[in-house]
């Protein structure tokens, strides 16, 4: 199907070209942590904050390819109002679609909606650009670690 390639591709530009919850948070209380991918130059910081067990605010900052950083903006639209264990298994969910991990959930039924990160569906021809769209996740895992 020809026109969800476009579709797709139109997502991931609109979110690099007007990222969606970009810029800082102050440190505390929120947790900051930063994401790089040294093969292609791919950077992030990401900012959280959380409250009574919920993803009350995130942003992101860095520079990158377009994946990366329209995976990021779409990631903070995800996250955004989720508790922690919701933002865990949209992070598993995420790399099962990359391919990179195995699916994991005994119940389907739980599993988060992507929404516009089904545009990034795409990247998985092309191995290489996995990690663009994956930086941000890994970003987040660690910020959770910490939350």
């Amino acid at each position: 199907m020809p026109g969800l390639e476009d579709l797709y591709r139109e997502i991931i530009l609109d979110h690099y070209r007007n990222p969606r919850n970009r810029g800082e948070l102050e440190t505390p209380p929120a947790i900051s942590t930063d994401g790089h991918n040294p093969l292609c130059g791919d950077e992030i910081t990401l900012y959280m904050l959380v409250e009574d067990g919920v993803v009350s605010e995130i942003k992101t900052n860095g520079q990158g390819c377009s994946i990366s950083q329209s995976s990021a903006s779409m990631m903070t639209q995800a996250i955004r109002g989720r508790t922690l264990a919701e933002a865990e298994a949209l992070i598993h969910h995420f790399k099962h679609m990359m391919s990179i991990e195995d699916h994991h959930h005994d119940d389907p039924g739980d599993t988060p909606a992507l929404g516009d990160l089904e545009a990034l569906q795409g990247v998985v021809k092309f191995p290489v650009r996995i990690k663009c769209a994956v930086l941000p996740w890994n970003t987040l895992s660690q910020a959770l670690e910490s939350a």
